[in-house]
Parts: C-alpha cells; sequence; structure tokens
C-alpha cells in the first residue's frame, strides 16, 4: 500500500472525486483520460476499481478513431453504450478489443479553462441497457466536479508514463472473522480472495496444497506473479471477463507437471473470491503421456498458441488504433514484446535504397547507430537479405547466426532473433526483428503466429508511413503558404497564430499577412476561404498573393478588395472568401479599413484601467467571388499609441447556438482583461475564450500593438 501511496502522489483532488464519482454511482470502475484540444491522443491518468494490468492497451487513444471517449470529447456530450451488443453496433473495433458484457459512459470533462479530457465509467453486466434520470444526474455532476479539480490545479496531473491507481476506499486493514476462516478451513476444496487491484488478501490451507505454494507467499501479491504458469493470454482473459462483467467465471488451468484445477471466480464490488478443486479424471487423462522432457522440448502447449492466437486478434484491433508511425512502434512494443517475451525491437523501413530504423525498444544508442542506414544490396546483413528474399528467419543463439552472419551477434548484445519481412500486396515495405536477451528455440507454432504477425505490421506501417508523409506535406504546403514571419515595423509588436481544424491534415484556408507599403504605413489583411482543405488551401495562397501584389502597388483599401475580387472571378472558382483589410496610417494615428464579409475586428484605444476595448463598426462589403459587386465601403477609425489591434477569423467566435454579436462582445471582453499580456500570451487567453470546446473551424489571429 506504500508503493500505491507514493504513486498516487497524495490525496488529489481528481483522486478523490473519481473515487466518490464511482462509490456514488454503484460503477464498478472509473477511470481518467486527458488530452483534449489540440492533442493528438487521450492519456490514461488515473484507474479506480481494476488493476493496472486490465486497462494497459487502453492507455493512450489516437483522436482519429471513432470510439464512445472521443465521440464525448468532440461532441461535448455525455455517451452511453449499455451492453456488448450496442458495442459491437456503434463501436465494432471497440468490441473486438473488449469482448465483455459490461455497460458503459463516457462524459467529458469540460470548465472554464478549456477541454480536459473525458470520464469513462463501467457496470457489470447486470446493469440495465439504460441509465436513469438520476443516475446520468448523478454522473453528470461527478464529471463537473472532476473539471473543476482540473480547473483548480490549472494544469493536468503530472503523468509518469503509467497511471495512478486510485483506491475505491480508504486503505485499512480489514479483518477476517475467525469463524468464517475456521468454516473455510473445514471445506475440502481451497480457497481464495482477490482485492479490487487483483492481489491475494486472503488464501486457505486447501488452496495452498493444491497451488503447491506456501501461503505467506501467496499474500500480497498477483496470482501470476506467484505462479508464473498462471502468466497465459487465455487466463488473464477470463480473470478480465470477470472483473469487466460482474459474471461468475469457470475455467481450467494445469499447474505443473500435470495437476489439473478447475478455477470459479465469483466478483462482486470489493473483489473476487475464487473456489478451487481438482479437476476430474478428464483432466488428467488430458495430461497423459506429457512428461519434463516433452514439456522441455515444446515450450508452447496447445493453450500457449491458443493464447498467441488471442493475442493476434487484439493486436490487429489495436493496429486499427494507430495512426502514425511513431504509433504502430508503441503499439508492437508494448503488446507484442511482452506477450512473446521478447526483450528488443527495431522496426526497419525501406528508403532509398537503404534501411531506416523508424522504431525501436531495448537497444543501446550506439547500437541503433551501427544498425542505421545500411544498403538494402548488402548480402551480409540479416535484415537486408530478409527483405530482398520475403522470408522471415530465426536464429536461436549467437553460433548459429554466426554461420551466416559473423558480424551479426557483435551487434546489440543480443541472444536469439527472429527477422520477419514486412510485405504488402508482394511490396516489401520494411523489417521487423524481435530479440531475446538469452537463447531461445523457435517452435513451428512460434514462427507460424510470428510470421502471421508481420503481416499485421506491415499493413500499419504502410498505413501510417502514409499518413505521416501526408501530414508532413500539408504542414509543408500551409507553411508555404503563410508567412514564415512577420516583418519588423517601427512602432508595432506584432503576433499571430494559426489553428487547422481539420483531423489527419493540419490545414485549412484561414490567412493572414502584414504587408510594408512605406516607413510609416502598413497593411494587416486576414481571410477565411470556405472550407477546410488542400483546395481551399491552394485558392488561399493565391488570394494573399494578389492582395499583396495590390497593396504594394498604392492601391486603397477598397479597390484592394475589388481586384482581388476580380481575381476570383477569372480564376472561376466555387469557393467565397472573406477578408478584412486594414490600412496602418502611423503618421495620420488612424486605420483605414474595408471588409468583404469579414466578423469585425476589436480595437482596445486605452489600456485603461479600465482598458476601452470594443468591436469597431464596419459597413461590410459583399464575400469576395461573388462577383455582384465591387463595392467595399471603407471606415476610417482612430489608431494611436498604446492602441491594440485584433483581427481574427471566424472559427474564433462561431459556435452552434451560440449568437454571434454577443459572442464578439465577449471576446472584446475577453481583450480588455487581457490587453496588459504580451500579444503571445493575449492570443492564448483569447483563444481560450472561444464559446465552444470543440474546435471545428480555422483559427487565424492576427494582433497589433502601437508602441508609439
Amino acid at each position: 500500500m506504500a508503493e500505491q501511496r507514493d504513486r498516487n502522489g497524495g490525496a488529489e483532488p481528481l483522486d478523490e472525486e473519481l473515487a466518490a464519482t464511482v462509490r456514488g454511482s454503484g460503477a464498478s470502475a472509473g477511470a481518467v483520460f486527458l488530452g483534449a484540444g489540440e492533442q493528438r491522443e487521450l492519456r490514461l491518468i488515473a484507474i479506480c476499481g481494476v488493476p493496472e494490468e486490465l486497462i494497459a492497451p487502453w492507455q493512450r487513444l489516437p483522436v482519429l478513431r471513432c470510439s464512445p471517449l472521443l465521440d464525448a470529447v468532440r461532441g461535448d456530450r455525455a455517451v452511453w453504450v449499455g451492453s456488448q451488443g450496442d458495442m459491437a453496433r456503434m463501436y465494432p473495433h471497440v468490441a473486438a478489443l473488449l469482448p465483455y458484457r459490461y455497460a458503459l459512459a463516457a462524459l467529458p470533462l469540460s470548465g472554464p479553462r478549456g477541454p480536459w479530457g473525458v470520464l469513462l465509467m463501467m457496470w457489470p453486466a447486470s446493469h440495465p441497457p439504460t441509465a436513469g434520470a438520476r443516475e446520468r444526474g448523478h454522473l453528470d455532476a461527478g464529471a463537473r466536479r472532476i473539471a473543476r479539480s482540473l480547473d483548480g490545479a490549472g494544469r493536468p496531473p503530472d503523468n509518469p508514463g503509467r497511471p495512478r491507481v486510485v483506491p475505491l476506499r480508504p486503505a485499512g486493514p480489514r479483518s477476517v472473522p475467525l469463524a468464517a476462516v475456521d468454516w473455510a478451513e473445514r471445506l475440502p476444496e481451497g480457497g481464495l480472495a482477490l482485492d479490487r487491484d487483483g492481489r491475494i488478501t486472503f488464501v486457505t490451507t486447501g488452496a495452498a496444497e493444491l497451488l503447491g505454494q506456501d501461503a505467506e507467499h501467496l499474500l500480497g501479491t498477483r496470482p501470476r506473479q506467484s505462479m508464473p504458469w498462471l502468466d497465459n493470454p487465455i487466463y488473464e482473459d477470463r480473470y478480465r471477463t470477470a472483473v469487466i462483467s460482474g459474471e461468475p467465471v469457470r475455467y481450467t488451468v494445469l499447474r505443473p507437471p500435470g495437476v489439473w484445477l478447475d478455477l470459479q471466480l465469483y466478483p462482486d464490488a470489493d473483489g473476487i473470491s475464487v473456489r478451487l478443486i481438482r479437476s476430474d479424471p478428464g483432466g488428467g487423462r488430458r495430461a497423459a503421456g506429457r512428461t519434463a522432457a516433452t514439456d522441455a522440448a515444446a515450450p508452447w502447449c496447445d493453450t500457449d498458441r491458443i493464447g498467441r492466437l488471442y493475442q493476434l486478434v487484439h493486436l490487429a484491433a489495436a493496429l486499427t488504433e494507430a495512426v502514425g508511425v511513431r504509433d504502430v512502434v508503441d503499439l508492437v512494443a508494448d503488446q507484442v514484446l511482452p506477450a512473446f517475451g521478447a526483450q528488443g525491437l527495431v522496426i526497419y523501413a525501406v528508403d532509398a535504397g537503404r534501411l531506416r530504423i523508424i522504431g525501436h525498444r531495448g537497444y543501446p544508442p550506439q547500437a541503433i547507430e551501427q544498425l542505421d542506414g545500411v544498403p538494402l544490396e548488402t548480402t551480409n546483413n540479416p535484415e537486408a537479405l530478409t527483405i530482398i528474399s520475403g522470408v522471415p528467419a530465426f536464429f536461436a543463439d549467437p553460433a548459429e547466426m554466426a554461420v551466416i552472419f559473423p558480424q551479426g551477434p557483435k551487434i546489440g548484445g543480443k541472444k536469439a532473433w527472429a527477422f520477419l519481412p514486412l510485405i504488402v500486396s508482394g511490396r516489401p515495405v520494411g523489417c521487423c526483428v524481435i530479440s531475446y536477451d538469452q537463447p531461445r528455440r523457435f517452435t513451428a507454432d512460434e514462427r507460424a503466429v510470428l510470421t502471421s504477425l508481420a503481416g499485421l505490421i506491415a499493413q500499419a506501417l504502410d498505413r501510417a508511413r502514409l499518413f505521416d508523409a501526408k501530414n508532413d506535406l500539408a504542414h509543408g504546403l500551409q507553411q508555404a503558404l503563410l508567412p514564415r514571419t512577420l516583418p519588423t515595423f517601427p512602432g508595432l509588436e506584432l503576433a499571430a497564430r494559426y489553428l487547422p481544424a481539420t483531423h489527419g491534415m493540419d490545414i485549412g484556408g484561414d490567412f493572414y499577412d502584414l504587408v510594408r507599403l512605406d516607413d510609416t504605413t502598413a497593411a494587416a489583411v486576414i481571410g477565411d476561404v470556405q472550407g477546410h482543405n488542400v483546395n481551399a488551401a491552394a485558392l488561399m495562397g493565391q488570394v494573399r498573393t494578389a492582395i499583396h501584389a495590390y497593396a504594394t502597388a498604392g492601391a486603397s483599401p477598397d479597390e484592394v478588395l475589388g481586384n482581388a475580387d476580380q481575381v476570383l472571378s477569372d480564376l472561376g472558382t466555387d469557393l467565397f472568401v472573406s477578408c478584412l483589410y486594414a490600412q496602418l496610417d502611423l503618421a495620420g494615428d488612424e486605420i483605414a479599413l474595408a471588409s468583404a464579409g469579414h466578423p469585425q475586428p476589436l480595437l482596445c484605444c486605452s489600456p485603461g484601467p479600465p482598458p476601452d476595448a470594443h468591436p469597431l463598426e464596419i459597413e461590410p462589403g459583399p464575400l469576395l467571388g461573388i462577383g455582384e459587386s465591387t463595392w467595399f465601403p471603407v471606415t476610417i477609425a482612430p489608431l494611436r499609441p498604446g492602441a491594440t489591434l485584433v483581427l481574427y477569423t471566424d472559427g474564433l467566435v462561431e459556435a452552434p447556438g451560440v449568437d454571434l454579436t454577443e459572442a464578439i462582445d465577449a471576446l472584446a471582453g475577453q481583450l480588455a482583461y487581457a490587453v496588459g499580456l504580451p500579444l503571445d500570451d493575449l492570443i492564448d487567453r483569447l483563444l481560450e475564450s472561444k464559446p465552444t470546446s470543440r474546435h471545428t473551424d480555422d483559427i487565424a489571429v492576427l494582433a497589433l500593438k502601437r508602441t508609439r
């Protein structure tokens, strides 16, 4: 318990609220995932009611896949899944990862400081398929309290890489009545008790004898730690079924060398009672003929083989969640290495005739430097030969490898290797190397499963590399179309921010620019092309170039917009563009503004107190591209020393059900509150004040402060 208290980092408000919500709702488990907003994944921060290892495969959730948690964050609404059938219908890949009977609720954690993440709650199979009004109210209240605890902290809790395990109830010794102990000891079978964290808290003498262990050795341990023969994916799945579904589970296990036991698990809110009975004679017949020599020669029994195939199913479902190359590498390392007892992983990709390492685990940096960049034509390299031949290679020890590749065993210090070609539609895309710190013989079954595993990794890796390439292309295109840096201008401080809304491409049609006209005059421009995709971005580049050209040629604000409108008409595009053009005359202390259907800019004329921040009243002209009019009224406003001007696109103020005028007025209030901050911090404050936590449209902000 001391270890758990250390990992919890003390009684944090978030932990207390999570445990209270689980207790009050009657749920069997609860978890908090954080990382909403612009982040690419949700991370598990705290869990309550289930052991950490049972939820380990779902500690990181990429935001580009469909799941109840991500739908709750994106939609800013509670999501209820009442049964296993509902899960299979609504979220099939989640059902493959959690093939159990349960009810689930996902609630967004949103507060004044923005979206934090999501609260996950789970109930056993006995829960009704729908939640009552009182229960939903309790869940909503719990989510609000957790969000308030995060708002109060001002930042997410520290995450050292593993989630905090929150006790459901305050820790304390629980005495077992002596009469109950005597009753259990007189029964012919054995009995164990596990707490919610999966640790053994009680064991009868009969159970210790059946398990072949001393009771003192078992207490306080998890079964698969003190009894390694229980460390099997099939047995783990039975245990997970009992914990998550809350239903009794029965299965048979083999205790080496030949004792078959029936395990009956009976879960409740406080833990699991386990009944152990020596199996019927059929179990003995099943074990007949198995000798110690046979077991030593065959490290996989039938159950082991089924367990590896089961692991493949889970890995295949998990790989559907992988978005980028890093996701694939992390999934393979976190799930495959433990399942196969391996300690090392290297994943290569073919790049311009060389093998480039795109992910690794369990190797020192100097070994990675030696292994990276090997020419594909090299014949004395096992990775290259595996890719060229398309045939997997297995080496049980260094001597076996040295026969074919004399230098191979000297790199990395490993003692056994599986070289798996990664092939997609007959095309080699790379190589996966799984290695061991000790010699290991690979059986035919093991080789078959590892070869199947390579096919899954190859498909996921190919998709991930394509995604990363598109993402890099999008970033490069966006950076090329937007100004890399804003020009320095005497008497002005400048800052800008661009946030794309498109998931997966990170590219959009909003743009901004500052054009130097002469020593005392500059033009600030901001615009929004309809849509947020590659076509919108391309048109954005053309519009920005046209406006820049007409501005530097000396055109007035209305002429700049009128000429840009004509350019769009000549291009024949069916996209429209809103735009605001502001010509700043520092010598005359004024701004001349023209708008093509764009939101009003904000002006803070005086830093106060109290600050005077308000939207500028501008008569807008038509959107660019409509082609029906070239009349763009010009508005003159003062711009004296100390004033701050903010131009923005509608993604900052528009939201379903929100009045636009009220949203702009609220944004002006935020400007008045933050006007004394540095401009980058001021933009951060404005972005935090969006009327909704959902980010469904591009946002561009350009802030200018006159210093003299």
